[in-house]
This record gives structure tokens, sequence and C-alpha cells, in this order.
């Protein structure tokens, strides 16, 4: 049934279209959600939704430590069904999590862990407007949809995650040394996560899923350097117009490495994989149209790539390079802030320094253990 699905389809249309088929069955299950695991920092996600009206969680993130209840099930490997959520726990004032369920008018719930491989990956959720909807015969009958959904999102998110890997070996395979280090792709990859997830928050109809997949994809937004020398990517010194004019060149050779992988992998037709070309074909666009390749300009560049050129640059310098020392944060915010509306984009760079109080944890968890040699000389 997953390869019937039309792989031009989102993840959460996709599964829009599962939560149709279950309702034939079982009317009265309203919402179906779907929340994944970020081993690396112990979050939870929330990722992709099927839900009558207004979902209770949207952009929702929190670290799984400090959600008991759900720590348990993805330690115990076990289910949670609850009759009436009015009366969870017997606590006279719901948790957040129990009143938001209640205000979306949910009264019985049904969350059960997956896994792949035996790692934790995320939770499924299962809500009914119905008290005591979730009976052994509801949930017998559920099993088979639960599977489904499980290896709808494993099958989609690994193939994701294989595209980022074959990708980034074939970068590694290029070069054997002064190549841009994990840590500088994690904190790009999170301050990319932050910036989209902030304008979510703040109203641009940007749903869990783009969130998400800026995430994976922002740091191959410089694949195609592995095309350009060494002399070039690590010279101290400012570029020749002669130089310059080869690292731009960068941007068309990463578009030739994605269609060639994406197509090895099956995913080239996926919306998805969209946003990966839109990031490595547009992150060196100018908000005012001074940029490269193609000149574009203001919202004629795709979010996503806006997103990710003021997530690289603030990481760029902010760390130590081979041809310069590292800024401090402030200075970096105030050197966004001068360039918003004509290299940047306003919101996106209002959107990281708003949050400027999360950058050093995210700093301080991928610090580089190779700083001078760290990242690609960049066009500021």
């Amino acid at each position: 049934m997953i390869d019937a699905l039309n792989d031009t389809v989102s993840i959460q249309g996709q599964l829009r279209s599962i939560h149709d088929g279950l309702r034939g069955d079982l009317p009265l299950i309203n919402r179906v959600a779907v929340a994944i695991y970020d081993g690396q920092t112990d979050i939870l996600k929330t990722f992709v939704h099927s839900t009558e009206g207004d979902p209770p969680f949207s952009h929702y993130e929190a670290k799984l430590d400090q959600i008991p209840s759900l720590r348990d099930l993805a330690e115990r490997h076990s289910s949670r069904v609850i009759d009436e959520l009015r009366l969870w726990n017997g606590a006279r004032v719901p948790s957040e999590h129990v009143r938001r369920l209640l205000q979306s008018g949910y009264r019985s719930t049904y969350t059960l862990p997956f896994y792949d491989h035996g790692d934790f990956f995320g939770f499924l959720f299962f809500d009914s407007s119905e008290p005591g909807y979730f009976s052994p015969p509801v949930i017998r009958h559920l099993s088979t949809y639960a599977h489904l959904i499980s290896l709808l999102i494993i099958n989609e998110v690994s193939r994701v995650a294989a595209l980022r890997s074959a990708i980034l070996v074939a970068r590694k395979m290029s070069r054997t040394h002064n190549e841009e280090t994990g840590t500088h792709l994690d904190r790009m990859a999170r301050y990319s996560r932050l910036i989209a997830k902030s304008l979510a928050d703040a109203g641009w109809g940007i749903n869990d899923e783009f969130v998400e997949f800026v995430f994976l994809y922002a740091p191959l937004h410089d694949v195609g350097k592995i095309a350009v020398s060494d002399r070039i990517l690590l010279k101290p010194g400012k570029l020749s117009a002669d130089e310059y004019a080869v690292m731009k060149t960068h941007v068309s050779a990463g578009m030739d490495i994605v269609e060639s992988i994406a197509s090895g992998f099956h995913v080239g037709m996926g919306q998805h994989v969209d946003l990966l070309r839109n990031i490595v074909r547009f992150h060196h666009e100018a908000f005012d149209g001074s940029g490269y390749l193609s000149g574009r300009k203001g919202e004629d560049i795709p979010l996503e790539a806006r997103i990710v050129a003021v997530a690289d640059v603030f990481d760029a310098l902010t760390t130590v390079r081979c041809y310069k020392d590292a800024w401090t944060n402030e200075a970096a915010f105030r050197l966004l802030t001068e360039l918003a509306g004509r290299q940047f984009d306003p919101h996106c760079v209002e959107a990281l320094t708003a949050h400027a109080d999360t950058v050093p944890a995210i700093q301080e968890q991928f610090r580089s253990d190779n700083a001078f040699h760290e990242g690609y000389t960049t066009d500021l």
C-alpha cells in the first residue's frame, strides 16, 4: 500500500489518505498524529498529523526525559490507552498536554511507540472524541494501520537519511582534509530548524513536515563544493574575480550531484526533495537580487533557501575559519541585522536573533574539535 501512495504527495498527505481509509471502519478516530525523536538532543518533535479541525499540537517539541509517561512507554516498548482524559492521573488540574487535547474535544487516546531495527523512532497517537473508544477490538483493528503508518514514516525519513548520508559520503571521499566538519553541519542545521520553527509559530503557514525537512537537508547546501579545488576553498585572502567565478560553480555542481543521487535512491519526485533542490540551488541568492545564480529577489527565493542562508552565514561568522577568527554572537547578530533586507530575508534574521538565548546551548553541544580548519570560505 505504501508503494501505491503517490510519491509526489507529502508525508502528511499520505497520512491523511490512510486516516480516510481508517475512518471507514472506525469513524470516531478524529486524529492520527506522529511525533519523531532526535536521539542527539533527546527532543521529541511533532511531525505529521491528520486532524479534524485545529491540531492541539503544532510546531511542538520537548525533551523526552521531561515527559516521564512517554519516556516509560518508549523504554518498555509498551502502549497506553487513556479511556477518559478528564480523569487522567486523577489530577484536579490537567497537564498541558491533556489540557490541549481536551480543548480540542478529545476524550480518549491510544499511544504507542514505534522502532526501527530496535531503535526508538517516535510515537503514534490516535485520539477520539468518544470516551472509552479504544476497546480491545478497536486496538486489534488498529494494529494493521499502526504498522502501516510506522512503516510509512520510517520508510520516508530513512530514505531521506540515506540520501543525505550518500551525499555526505560523496563529499568526504572527494577530499581528505580541511572539509566542513560534522559539528558545523549539526549547528547550522539546528539554526535552520530554529528559524523555520520560529516562522511557523509566527503564523507563516509552515507545517512540522517542512520544519523537519529543512533541518534534515540544510547540511547539504554546499555539497557542490566538492567540485571546487582546495586552493580556492581554503584561500586565506579575498578571492580574485576568476576564483570567485569558479567558486560560484559549486551551486550548479551541487544541483547535478543531488539529481544523480536522488534518482539512485528513487526519491526524485517526492515533494520533500524539492526542498533539497531549492536549498542547494538558491541559498546564495540575495534578498535584494544581487546574489547568484539566478538573481532572484525577495519572496521569489524559496523560503527554505532564505532560512539556510542566514543559518549558514551565522555559523561561519561565529566559528574560527582558516581565514578568520570567530566573531562573538552579538557581533554576528549585528551584521545579520545590518544586512537584513539586502542580503538576507529580514524575517529569517529576526527569527534567529529573537532566539539568541537558545544559540549558546547549540554551540556548546556541538563544539568543533578542529575549529581552525572548519568550514569553507563564505561570500562575506
